[in-house]
């Protein structure tokens, strides 16, 4: 059985005339290019460890197959703003799993698309824990409750966004949690 106990989160933007070579500069630019990537769901590994990419890659081979949560958005709009991001909320007192979440978005800033993705991670966690809240109060209110219940011990996000290319080549962003084997 394969159950990740570490992770790293990663981010990249990539621009060429070409939306796959714009797609392989976002790898490269997030270091994960030279790795087969698969990409799964959602589910933070009971007792996972975030740990910094560059200690990551230190666990991977060029040409391994690498799990990852993995959100990408790319445009060749001059000046359109995308975002990616991953969003992670981790249990609290009882332990278990938690939560990843994709984001992709088109004019939202690094910090909008990154709570945003933070709050659905957090969400889909509270839901399976139990914790009862209202969906249309605002973030931070939520946040507030999880807090208090003790059943969310973390939440935080990885993003990356980029303006549209002004001369109109593909600009794709990325942004992935890897999981170490």
């Amino acid at each position: 059985m394969f159950v990740s106990k570490k992770i790293f989160l990663t981010k990249g933007v990539g621009r060429h005339r070409e939306k796959l070579n714009s797609f392989e500069m976002a790898l490269r630019d997030a270091g994960i290019a030279h790795f087969n990537i698969v990409r799964v769901s959602s589910i933070f590994p009971p007792g996972c460890k975030i740990i910094s990419k560059k200690e990551g890659l230190k666990y991977l081979r060029a040409g391994e197959v690498v799990f990852c949560v993995m959100s990408q958005a790319e445009t060749n709009e001059p000046h359109r703003l995308c975002a990616a991001s991953i969003g992670i909320a981790t249990p609290g007192k009882r332990g278990g799993h938690g939560y990843l979440s994709e984001h992709h978005s088109f004019g939202q800033t690094e910090e909008l698309a990154g709570d945003y993705a933070e709050d659905l991670a957090a969400q889909m966690l509270a839901t399976v824990r139990g914790v009862e809240f209202d969906p249309e109060t605002s973030y931070d209110e939520r946040k507030e409750i999880w807090k208090i219940s003790n059943e969310i011990y973390r939440t935080m996000s990885v993003t990356q966004s980029a303006v549209g290319d002004k001369r109109g080549r593909w600009t794709t962003v990325v942004a992935a949690s890897v999981l170490i084997p």
